[in-house]
């Protein structure tokens, strides 16, 4: 009996113990459910939120140097681990030249890229750096990637599918070197081809801009923004940096402001285009990166943009003459009047410092900040980025975007004369010369001055060792090849070269043009085509029947030599795929393209646009001979 008594208490025991066990365990399970539910349960990281409340979840847990952190963009050589948890940096830029490597390939690249962004990801919060790079017309730092013509030769194509197609290749080329932020379309509508940034405009009619913008953005972003196959983009610069006075980079616009320069921003808005930079000029006197009116009233508020407003380089440096002369004050003028994100490639602890310093103070309110930080997350968030924060591998350079850039090239060309009065048509040339083909000029071998500006470095580097493609000549010959026919190259024949050989040659390919530059470095008064290249034509034209193509960023002054070439071609700035010029030179398909900017007859008549009073253009806005292609 006490036997059955001591078994009925000890069991008695167990089952209490098992009763404790399960309440304890009932305990856990609810007190990680509470947590779940409460602090410890991120909704932020929840891809099944709602967008504004994965948002306001974000920001709610933010201190005031998180904050500030998201707002500020720093150059990537300064980057480091260190750097990025400490001041919870929350975007990188990669300037133009700037390269963890000469000619890196796109692994180092994502190596270099993935390695800032793990160090993102483990600060407290874990929010995903966006990482930015200039794409005007691809991935143009990169070595090896496909660069397309610029904007100034696509818009004679007034093709927005291709251009959207373009975008899309080029998202792809950009999330394969791991950055996800593509400083691409510029909205500009250059009114003026002295100004060094013409070539980036596809056109001086906004009505061809905004449709060519809008294509891009929805290619770059997709229809639908989101993925590891699409990148955040900019409409870049705000407002009317290709109107200013002579052309002049940095000056200010005084005229047509929203008829002219602000229709293309209202196509990037409903595009949905996530982020706009601000333009260094300024609008009646007043610096744009400190005009509350244009870039709060009216783009935030009155166009409802709701992406983030970035700076541009250093940009708010130069709100102060000279530049960075009260910092303190350009801080506060430039985040009051609406600028979000901060491109402060070196000073950025002075940045940091500072407008820390203005918020404590009263002088910057916190509702400001927050707004600022909000459009960021926002941007961030719906691209993926918290979801798939590393790049995209294989895509750099590949065989479909090359046929792609070489379409382009073809589809941009403006035959603008073809055959001397009297004459039969030149173009298309004959494949099979009795003679030889004699091509000339500094960029018939030239990929680098075929690429222009941002192009691997800023400004852009002249001869065949800046990045992998094929030039005009390369081109020639391959088109040509299996004909029988001899391609002879002589970068500067004179006019003693000439009259000795001109019997050899059936005809003559004159390529000439303009050096590589960017930005200010391209302001120009004169408009004339560097030496030799005025004494190269009048020799070898003057000789035998000739095609002068012309490869430049805008218009030139070629009225004097008209009456001596056979045929005038604008090649504009092709890109790396040059045999898109010979492709069209040799009639395997026809010239299309129709000029989208006015070609002046004196550099006195500048600026002059279609549809101004008092126009008289050599060539008009529109203007475009047509061939049909040979048959074959």
């Amino acid at each position: 009996m006490s036997s059955y008594r001591a078994m009925g208490v000890t069991g008695g025991r167990c089952r209490v113990n098992l009763l404790i066990t399960l309440f304890l365990m009932c305990v856990c399970i609810a007190t990680a459910a509470a947590t779940v539910a409460g602090a410890g349960y991120a909704k932020y990281r929840d891809p099944r939120q709602p967008l504004s409340r994965r948002i306001d979840d974000l920001l709610g847990r933010m201190t005031l140097a998180e904050k500030i952190g998201q707002m500020s963009q720093i150059e990537q050589a300064n980057a480091t681990a260190d750097v990025i948890k400490k001041y919870f940096i929350g975007s990188v830029v990669s300037g133009a030249g700037s390269v963890p490597a000469v000619k890196a390939p796109p692994e180092t690249w994502a190596k270099m890229v993935n390695g800032m962004q793990r160090a993102a990801l483990s600060t407290r919060l874990g929010v995903p750096i966006l990482f930015g790079i200039d794409a005007v017309h691809g991935a143009g730092n990169v070595y090896n990637a496909t660069i397309f013509p610029h904007n100034v030769g696509l818009g004679c194509t007034r093709d927005p599918k291709l251009a959207k197609e373009i975008g899309a290749a080029i998202a792809l080329e950009v999330r394969a070197t791991g950055f996800q932020y593509a400083f691409a379309p510029c909205a500009a509508v250059c009114r003026d081809p002295r100004w060094g940034r013409c070539y980036e405009s596809f056109s001086e009619d906004p009505e061809v801009v905004q449709g060519m913008v809008a294509a891009v953005i929805s290619g770059l972003q997709g229809d639908i923004p989101g993925g590891q196959r699409k990148v955040a983009a900019c409409a870049l610069h705000f407002v009317g940096d290709g109107g200013t006075m002579d052309g002049d980079n940095q000056n200010s616009t005084f005229h047509e402001l929203l008829r002219i320069h602000m229709p293309p921003y209202y196509s990037a808005v409903r595009q949905g285009v996530s982020t706009v930079m601000v333009s260094f000029t300024s609008w009646h006197g007043v610096k744009m990166h400190a005009n509350h009116f244009l870039l709060t009233e009216f783009l935030k508020t009155r166009l409802q943009f709701k992406g983030f407003v970035i700076s541009d380089w250093e940009g708010i440096d130069r709100i102060t003459t000279p530049a960075h002369a009260d910092y303190l004050l350009s801080i506060k003028l430039a985040i009051m009047a609406g600028i979000d994100m901060v491109m402060i490639p070196y000073t950025y602890t002075e940045f940091i410092d500072g407008l820390t310093k203005l918020v404590q103070n009263g002088h910057i309110p916190m509702s400001r900040i927050d707004d600022a930080v909000r459009r960021i997350l926002r941007v961030k968030l719906t691209m993926g980025l918290f979801e798939s924060p590393y790049g995209l591998a294989g895509e750099l350079g590949k065989k479909e975007h090359r046929e792609l850039a070489r379409e382009a090239v073809r589809r941009s060309l403006v035959l603008l004369k073809n055959g001397k009065a009297g004459d039969k048509p030149l173009l298309p040339l004959p494949k099979n010369a009795k003679g030889s083909i004699l091509v000339a000029g500094s960029h018939a071998d030239d990929l680098g001055s075929q690429c222009g500006g941002w192009t691997v470095t800023w400004q852009g580097v002249a001869g065949n060792n800046l990045t992998t493609g094929t030039t005009i000549l390369g081109g020639i010959r391959q088109a040509v090849q299996g004909h029988g026919t001899d391609v002879l190259y002589y970068e500067k024949p004179d006019a003693g070269f000439m009259r000795r050989n001109k019997a050899r040659f059936d005809y003559a390919v004159v390529v000439v043009g303009e050096p590589p530059y960017a930005e200010a470095f391209g302001d120009s008064l004169n408009l004339t085509i560097p030496p030799p290249g005025p004494s190269l034509i009048s020799d070898v034209c003057g000789s035998v029947r000739c095609v002068v193509v012309l490869v430049a960023g805008r218009p030139l002054f070629v009225e004097p030599f008209l009456d001596a070439v056979d045929a005038l071609v604008a090649a504009w700035l092709p890109g790396t795929e040059g045999q898109g010029v010979s492709d069209v030179l040799f009639g395997d398909y026809g010239f299309t393209g129709k000029l989208a900017r006015t070609w002046f007859r004196r550099v006195e008549q500048l600026p002059m646009n279609v549809g101004d009073e008092h126009y008289d253009p050599l060539f008009p806005f529109g203007f475009g001979l047509d061939t049909q292609p040979l048959k074959t």
